[in-house]
Order: C-alpha cells, then structure tokens, then sequence
C-alpha cells in the first residue's frame, strides 16, 4: 500500500512538491522545543488549494493519516507525527503568496504558508496594520497562527488570531474544499463555520487561504518599562491607563525578575535598566494615530500617580526596540537554559495576582528546588508560567505530571484555562480531559466525528478517541 500511495502522490506533485529521504525528513518530524520526534511516509509540499485537495482525497482514499505543519514553530508537538511512521506531513510552506491588501476594506488576504512578518511588511507598505505580532514572526506560518488561535503581545487591543479574521478556504477532510474566503464584517447567513477551524490544530481541515483585519498604521507610540513592588501594583496601573487612554493601551506585558535574571545570563548584550532586578516589571506600549508627545505625557502622568519603583522610557524607536528585545528573548533564554515544565495558561485579569501568590508558595513546598520564570501579557490576563527545577536535563519532564496538578489545580480554582494561546497538540490531550467537562468533550468528539469520520486529519492531537 505505501508503495502504491506514495506512486499516487508523486503523480499530483511536482518533483519539489514531495520529500521522501530520511535527511530530508528529519527537520519535519521534530518539534522546535526537540521534544517531540515522530517518523512520516513523507511530506507533501502542495502550491495550491487544488493540490491540498487532491492529496487529502487521496489519503482518504488509502486511509493515510495526515499532519499539517506550517512553520514548526509550536509548544505542544501539534505538528509533530507519531512514532509509526504511518502519517503524511502536509507541509503548507510553498503557498506563500500575498494575494490582495485591500487599504480602503482593511483587510489582507493570504496563502496560509506566508510568514507572519512578510504579511506584517505588505501591511505596512499600504500604511495598514497587521496586528498579530509574537516572538516567532519572523519564522511562524499564518496557517499555524489560526491553527491554534495564536495570541501574542497586541491582543489587549486587537484580541486573538479569531477577532482578527474574517474568511478562511478550507480543504475538508473529504477532499471538499469550503469556500469561506469572505472578506466581510458582517454576514449573518447561518452558523460561523470559520470558527471551527481556527483553535482546532488541523484536526478538523486544512486551512489554506485567509482574509485578515488590517487597522489603520499607528503614527505615535509611547513605550516604558516599569518596576513594580508586586503584581497587585501593575494590576493597579493597568487600570488607570485604561481610564486614562482606553483602548490606545496596546501592550501591557508582565515580567518576574527570574526572566532579567536569564536574559543577563544568555543575553549579556541587552540593556539592564534596574540595578538590582526588581521583583516585577511591566513593558507597557500606548500606540494611535497622531502624536507621540500627547500619548508619552499621558503615560507619565499615570506613572507619577502609581505605586511604582522605577521606570525607563523610551526616548527613540531604537531604545524602544531594546526594551522589546528584553521581553522576546525571554523564550530564547529559557531554552538555553535548559529544560523547564511549560506553561501556557489563562485567567480572569482581576485574578492574575492571586494565581501568582498561591501557587508558587504550593510548587516550592512540594518541590524545593522549584524556579519559576514568569511572564506574560497581563491585559488579557495569559500568563506563560514555567518551572525550572536543579536538573535541567530531560529527567525533568519526570516530575511533570505532578507540577502540572499543582499549577492547573490553581487555575481552575481561580476559574483560569490550562491554555491561552499555545493550543493543545500532543502535550495536554490527557490533562483537556480533566479540565473540560463531559458535555464539552462529547461536543467536540461529535464535530470531529461530522467532519472527519475517519479520524485522518492529525489524529492523536486535541481529542484522544
């Protein structure tokens, strides 16, 4: 059978469009944290909505599980195959073409393979705004973004990957493709199907083409890092901020010290702007259309009126670039570091503090040697809330299912979700069955079972069966 399919397949693809050797492979079967490594027939490499189509028949047709991958640059091992070696990776990244910006409608419409920071560029050339923006944009893929409702450091303002589009084309699991590329604010014409697709992790069908909100590009800006005594103060300032300037707050990112602590150990080239490392900073953005000086007054009075500690601001775009990197490299650190139990979790705003207070004292008591490194974008109350422990080693990954009771024991006792915007994958298909009640699992197994009845599309992902 694998013979005769991968015949088939060659006869859709051009010779570019599929990759066989086991070198060739390899870089598409590990995760980007290199926790997870599977094993494919092979990888698909489609130009075309019509060729996405026709290999997803034939994989119906042969019974061959698929993967979809974009720019492998997830958490939780979504694009990841299992170790049979029985799935096809159906890589998105040669349909990479910018179709349309649309200045007078706001909106850009995309190959689902484009980079996210190629789509931010053609934005910016027609003086509009591609707010979707995280640390991996320069290599991340728009199809993976909607794929797991990515969120990143302007949904305070803008909301997630879902408020930010508008239609979707979609190869479903037949091989039909759904022709939802609608480029409107407003269609009340039945149920909003787009939604299924964006947050499910290809387990539902293969997004190819997207039409996304652009805004109007913002002309003034007005960026500080502030020192806080505690989260309870940064919670405070938020608020006051957005009395003060409403939704112009377009960033509001939390940071623990042991993130500065990381940062001057593997990046000693970036600004250190407080000695010693304060307890708690928050990189704070305000951004309109008019003029800087108006927005940076409006930030400092608020701050004269805070209970802060301290607080730099950025006089030029260059500084203001420095004090992003502070917060970007953050992930980069970490991974240099070496292993930590991840997480990618979510609560109420108002309750951001009391997670922060509760659960750390918990996790030290049962584990000692327990760092957390935490940060994360307070306006919308997701926090990425990490544990080191001594052993930095894959053996830490041990201790992992007991970290994680303790850490998502808190989140829901604070009415919290044990994912904000990282998804499911491989990494928490057990603990979703412990968080979400039966209805709610029976719900989505009957969705994935309309419209992928033979469990194909990136099986073993989401929903266990």
């Amino acid at each position: 059978m694998t013979t005769s399919f991968l015949a088939a397949l060659q006869a859709l693809l051009d010779p570019a469009g599929i990759l066989t050797d086991e070198t060739a492979l390899a870089g598409y079967c590990l995760d980007q944290r290199r926790r997870y490594r599977g094993q494919a027939l092979a990888v698909a490499r489609p130009r075309s909505c019509e060729e996405v189509a026709a290999v997803v028949r034939l994989c119906a047709e042969h019974g061959v599980p698929i993967v979809p991958q974009g720019g492998n640059t997830g958490n939780c091992g979504a694009a990841t195959p299992d170790e049979s070696g029985s799935a096809l990776i159906l890589s998105l990244e040669r349909m990479n073409r910018i179709l349309e910006v649309d200045a007078d409608n706001n909106t850009i419409t995309v190959e689902t393979g484009v980079i996210l920071a190629d789509a931010q560029a053609a934005a910016r050339a027609a003086g509009r705004l591609l707010a979707a923006d995280w640390a991996a944009a320069a290599s991340c893929q728009i199809g993976g973004a909607l794929a797991v409702n990515a969120g990143g450091v302007n949904v305070l303002r803008y909301g997630n990957m879902r408020e930010q589009t508008l239609g979707l084309e979609v190869v479903l699991a037949s091989g039909e493709i759904w022709g939802g590329l609608r480029a409107l604010r407003k269609d009340n014409t039945g149920y909003d199907l787009k939604q299924l697709f964006i947050g499910a992790e290809g387990t539902l069908g293969i997004i190819t083409r997207a039409v996304l909100r652009l805004f109007p590009l913002p002309t003034a800006q007005a960026l500080a890092l502030v020192a806080f005594p505690d989260p309870d103060a940064a919670l405070a300032l938020l608020r006051d901020l957005q009395g003060r300037v409403g939704d112009r707050v377009t960033s509001f990112e939390l940071i623990g010290q042991p993130c500065l602590e990381l940062l001057a150990k593997h990046f000693p080239q970036l600004p250190q702007p407080f000695s010693p490392a304060p307890q708690w900073l928050a990189l704070i953005e305000l951004s309109d259309c008019g003029d800087s000086a108006e927005l940076s007054d409006k930030l400092i009075e608020a701050l004269a009126e805070s209970e802060i500690e301290d607080a730099v601001l950025a006089r030029n775009a260059a500084e203001s670039e420095a004090l992003w990197r502070l917060r970007e490299e953050i992930a980069e650190a970490q991974r240099r570091e070496g292993v930590s139990i991840k997480h990618d979790i979510s609560l109420p705003v108002s309750r951001v503090p009391a997670f922060l207070a509760e659960c750390g004292p918990k996790l030290q008591a049962e584990f000692p040697d327990a760092q957390i490194v935490a940060f994360g974008h307070l306006g919308d109350g997701n926090l990425h809330y990490n544990v080191f422990r001594a052993d930095k080693s894959q053996a830490a990954y041990q201790a992992e299912a007991a970290i994680n009771a303790i850490v998502y024991g808190c989140v829901t006792q604070l009415g919290g979700s044990i994912s904000a915007e990282h998804g499911i994958g491989q990494l928490k298909v057990d603990a979703l069955t412990q968080y979400r009640s039966k209805l709610e699992l029976d719900l989505m197994r009957g969705i994935k079972q309309l419209l992928d009845p033979q469990n194909l599309m990136n099986p073993g992902k989401v929903l266990r069966f």
